[in-house]
């Protein structure tokens, strides 16, 4: 079957096929091509690994990556819109487990911790960083396989992940409310026409290991099966002083991925996908003494089990239009805990603190079930309208979301508990346009319906309806066969919600709906004779009625400390993001490519309004006046650079650099990020079926802040005076993988 498969895009879109060691392979003959790392092989290669072809975009050297979240599959190249794809290839090459490995490639694209894994994302500067009581509408949006995960990244595993699409900017039109910032897009790999497998298992430092597999390949002429399983584990990056222990922050993770894929017939296609993840993950990040070295005494979990199935139909019996269904359901039960005190309860003993100390412990159990049904026709060629000059697309929506959480305080008498239940009906089109040979017009909108109905034991109950509204209005033009440019506006919305905290006043419960104009221009294309590649987008987005967490900040009687908070969620008047994102892949020559990417942004407040009740001193029970202060997880710059080189007939070599500005890490204190540059690299070695790969990531050991406070004090050794804390991620690790196919 010639069939045009997306596996392949390094960073913009990998100018290479490596086979997944980072040399060419003769695809007749299965034998090296000497002194090169790029083979045309009669217009398309073929990806040894996943036993698929993929085609080059005609007249380049590059393969085409064609991007599977849009309502077409569309060459990357041919969108009018920012788009990054991170490859199977890129994955492998980082010896990445998870999403949040990756996306310092991507400019303008970050993610907070808190917990065991990256489990919030921004996307230029937008985006939430954490989650306790409240409930939580997401500014970007997630889908593993066409399942929405928004709001719970932790499911973002990698395992037999074909490529990641991240889209940039407001996708009102294609994935509505949870889609304000932008969408993350994961697929993994479809069953193979012929039998096919791998089996592969890493070790590293911190007693990491991984043991995965993948078999994949035809039932019956017109069934076909994948498998993916694996399991991975580490003991973590943090020494428990205290209890003698260097695991109580481990990870200990378990993904099962199936496929089927059937035939039914000449005009009916159905595709079922399956997922499993069993997280048992510690969570003991936090130090007094802002190292990896912590004293709690009951270290916390984040643990999540999500089972998770999806189905997709596509009918091509009309002759003007194709029917796509998408139906999904997902499960998932998370426990999120943690030491309140990040100490033990003898600490001061014989110490001038004696008698200071705390001790608590607050656990988070959160019960969510998603349900979504996507419904579109999709236009043929018999089916285009205006003289045959436009295609169209045309669907209706609907998600139902069910939340509960009980929560575990020891300074709570009784247990909270709370319920959110969300209900969106959506209605949604979009027209492409053809202008002229070389002009395109895009137009889309969508109007949905969101129902919100919150409850909970402390007595605060909200029922909220909105309607909401976006889309886009862009126009491409096609300077020659392999460059275009364009420009665009679109709007993006987010829904309003509550607060949950009960000592707020009434009218300062509920905060309004979010909306942003995106304003982008950008170009594509293809240079030096075919050799570089890149993508170059300028963006202006105005953001009104900001959705800005805080916290009103209390000292507990009789005590000096900042103690006791009470979170909220309030509207800041106007916000403006504006930057530029270039990406690149160049083939200096036949044995080496460079590629990489830079993200500037400016990120600000503007006009912001607070409660009546609030003024400006965070530290004396009231909330920060933001007017004209950055917006948190919004670093000026990042950037990566790198290098692949064939050393020898089937040895390779690679070499990146990544980093990033420093960052607010919160808009309610003003504790900031360290700015670092992180150096990575790997050696790669294939014989036949045996691939053998040394890599090391952050080689320098830097230390990188993925979250951190800076309102409150914690520590009872200096009586709680107010200083900031982190949480630091991954430092040095080295490791092996070994990987066998078949």
């Amino acid at each position: 079957m010639n069939k045009l498969l997306p596996f392949k895009s390094g960073l913009l879109a990998t100018i290479l096929f490596f086979s997944h060691s980072g040399y060419a392979t003769d695809v007749l003959e299965n034998t090296p091509v000497e002194g090169s790392l790029f083979e045309e092989a009669e217009g398309s290669v073929i990806n040894e690994a996943e036993g698929s072809i993929i085609e080059k975009a005609e007249g380049s050297i590059f393969e085409e990556i064609v991007v599977t979240a849009e309502f077409r599959d569309v060459n990357l190249l041919d969108t009018g819109n920012s788009i990054s794809v991170v490859d199977s290839e890129t994955i492998h090459r980082r010896g990445a487990q998870h999403l949040e490995q990756v996306l310092n490639l991507v400019p303008n694209v970050n993610f907070s911790s808190g917990a065991s894994r990256g489990r919030f994302f921004q996307i230029r500067g937008i985006g939430e960083r954490s989650q306790f009581i409240e409930p939580v509408n997401p500014s970007v949006g997630i889908l593993i396989d066409g399942i929405d995960f928004s709001g719970i990244g932790g499911a973002a595993t990698a395992l037999d992940v074909q490529q990641i699409e991240i889209f940039r900017g407001p996708q009102g039109t294609l994935f509505g409310a949870n889609a304000l910032a932008g969408l993350i897009d994961m697929r993994s790999n479809d069953p193979s026409e012929s039998f096919e497998g791998n089996f592969e298992t890493s070790f590293a430092e911190y007693e990491t290991r991984t043991v995965s597999g993948v078999i994949s390949g035809p039932v019956t002429d017109n069934l076909g099966y994948r498998l993916a399983v694996q399991q991975h584990k580490s003991d973590g990056y943090v020494e428990n002083d205290f209890l003698n222990r260097d695991d109580t922050n481990n990870i200990d993770e378990q993904t099962i991925r199936g496929k089927l894929h059937w035939q039914a017939n000449e005009e009916l296609e159905i595709k079922f996908t399956g997922f499993y993840l069993d997280a048992d993950n510690g969570y003991d990040s936090f130090s007094l003494d802002n190292n990896r070295h912590t004293l709690s005494d009951q270290p916390g979990h984040d643990r999540q089990e999500s089972t998770a199935f999806a189905v997709e139909s596509t009918w091509k019996g009309a002759e003007q239009f194709d029917v796509v269904s998408q139906i999904s359901y997902a499960e998932s039960n998370l426990e999120y805990s943690y030491d309140e005190d990040w100490t033990f309860t003898d600490i001061c003993s014989g110490q001038p603190c004696d008698g200071w100390a705390y001790s608590s412990f607050d656990n988070y159990l959160r019960d969510r079930e998603t349900k979504t049904v996507d419904l579109r026709l999709v236009s043929k060629d018999q089916g285009l309208l205006f003289n045959d000059t436009t295609d169209w697309v045309l669907g209706v929506y609907y998600r139902d979301q069910e939340e509960s959480l009980l929560r575990e305080y020891t300074f709570n008498p009784g247990d909270f508990v709370s319920d959110f239940d969300t209900k969106n009906y959506a209605i949604y089109g979009r027209l492409g346009s053809q202008l002229t040979d070389n002009l395109r017009l895009i137009s889309g909108l969508r109007l949905e319906y969101r129902n919100a109905d919150y409850w909970d034991s402390d007595g605060v109950n909200n029922d909220k309806g909105e309607r909401l509204w976006g889309g886009r209005l862009g126009l491409e033009y096609h300077i020659t066969d392999n460059t275009m440019v364009y420009g665009l506006v679109a709007r993006g919305y987010k829904a309003g919600g509550v607060n949950s905290d009960p000592s707020l006043a009434v009218s300062s419960r509920s905060f309004d709906m979010e909306y942003m104009w995106n304003f982008e221009a950008g170009i594509k294309g293809d240079w030096l004779d075919g050799t570089l590649q890149t993508q170059l987008a300028l963006f202006y987005q105005k953001r009104r009625k900001l959705q800005v967490k805080q916290s009103l900040v209390e000292p507990i009687s009789g005590n000096d400390c900042p103690c006791s908070f009470t979170d909220f969620i309030d509207n800041a008047e106007k916000g403006a993001n504006y930057g530029t994102e270039l990406e690149f892949t160049w083939l200096a020559s036949d044995i080496m490519q460079f590629y990489g990417s830079l993200g500037l942004l400016r990120a600000t407040f503007k006009d912001f309004e607070s409660f009546s009740h609030v003024e400006a001193d965070p530290v004396n029970g009231i909330a920060k006046d933001l007017d004209g202060r950055e917006q948190a997880h919004a670093p000026s710059y990042q950037f990566a650079v790198g290098v692949e080189l064939a050393l020898a007939h089937n040895l390779t070599a690679g070499l990146e650099l990544e980093g990033k500005e420093s960052f607010y890490l919160s808009p309610r204190h003003n504790a900031k990020t360290n700015r670092y540059e992180l150096v990575n690299a790997r050696l790669n070695y294939r014989l036949a079926d045996w691939e053998l790969s040394l890599w090391g990531r952050n080689l320098a050991d830097r230390d990188v802040i993925v979250r951190g406070f800076g309102s409150f004090g914690n520590d009872p050794r200096n009586f709680y005076a107010t200083e900031p804390y982190y949480q630091y991620g991954e430092p040095r690790i080295v490791g092996g993988t070994v990987k066998y196919r078949f």
